[in-house]
């Protein structure tokens, strides 16, 4: 199991001095929100990414119904060859509440939905490099050498590609189609009444889903399956125990997270404790 720390916003320059801070205290990854408006997240991992060597860097979530992909695309190449490929792209449907009424953004679940499917699409063929030719429902692209003279920016660091996580609806077939397409789950669970559990998934869940995994994904590469949560810092034997079990059950990576700290001073001091190894 690798470790991950979730920041939960603040100016960019405090975000690299946070994930400097977690790669000295051995955490693997530095992941930090995208809001619709805010401090913008790859400014700041950007910002992070020159003061850092080896931990992983990445977003928590990116909704790409809201982004054009090809702009996402730049700013992910861009920042994979910044940090000598240390980036990884997590991605869902967004939450409503975080502004997307507000400025016009597109709330209808299936279209957001599509306009997921469609950009991954796009996102990953620009990765690839020209000529690159897409017509589908939401988005239409035709670049080659012959109608395209700015330079595109070099492909990833990564190949043969930067890992995608991909938030999925816990049992649901078509979300989860959705993420085995590509390189780790984000698991939500959904409860009995159709909607997003609060609580986490329990490691019976975990088997669950990494037995789906295993059955349905035809692909041999490796397969992450990341899990949020919280641990005592201050008794690292039982955050320890809290996430054994979930590493047993098949979670790849544990993601600290303190969205409802009560002070950025609270989750500096859980960040410098280490992860829960």
């Amino acid at each position: 199991m690798k470790y991950g720390f979730v920041f939960p916003g603040g100016e960019a320059r405090t975000a690299a001095e946070f994930a400097q801070a977690a790669e000295e205290a051995g955490w693997d990854g530095f992941f930090v929100w995208e809001p619709v408006w805010g401090v913008d997240a790859w400014v700041s991992l950007a910002a992070a990414a020159m003061v850092t060597q080896r931990i992983r860097l990445g977003t928590m979530i990116t909704p790409v119904s809201r982004m054009r992909p090809w702009k996402l695309a730049s700013e992910t190449a861009t920042l994979d060859h910044l940090s000598n490929g240390r980036v990884i792209l997590s991605v869902g449907l967004g939450a409503l509440d975080s502004g997307f009424a507000a400025f016009g953004e597109v709330t209808d679940r299936q279209q957001r939905a599509e306009l997921l499917d469609e950009g991954l699409e796009v996102l990953t063929r620009l990765w690839a490099g020209m000529p690159m030719r897409f017509e589908g429902k939401h988005y239409s692209v035709d670049v080659d050498e012959s109608n395209f003279q700015t330079p595109p920016p070099p492909a990833p660091v990564q190949q043969p590609r930067i890992p995608i996580w991909v938030v999925g609806a816990w049992p649901r077939h078509k979300s989860m189609q959705r993420a085995l397409r590509y390189d780790g789950l984000l698991p939500n669970v959904m409860g009995a009444d159709g909607k997003v559990r609060m609580s986490p998934a329990t490691p019976d869940e975990v088997r669950e889903m990494s037995a789906y995994v295993r059955a349905q994904r035809a692909k041999a590469t490796p397969y992450d399956i990341v899990l949020e949560g919280e641990t005592p810092g201050q008794d690292l034997g039982a955050a320890a125990a809290i996430v054994h079990p979930y590493a047993e059950a098949g979670v790849t990576w544990w993601l600290e997270a303190r969205w409802t700290a009560s002070s950025m001073d609270a989750v500096l001091e859980r960040l410098r404790q280490g992860p829960p190894k």
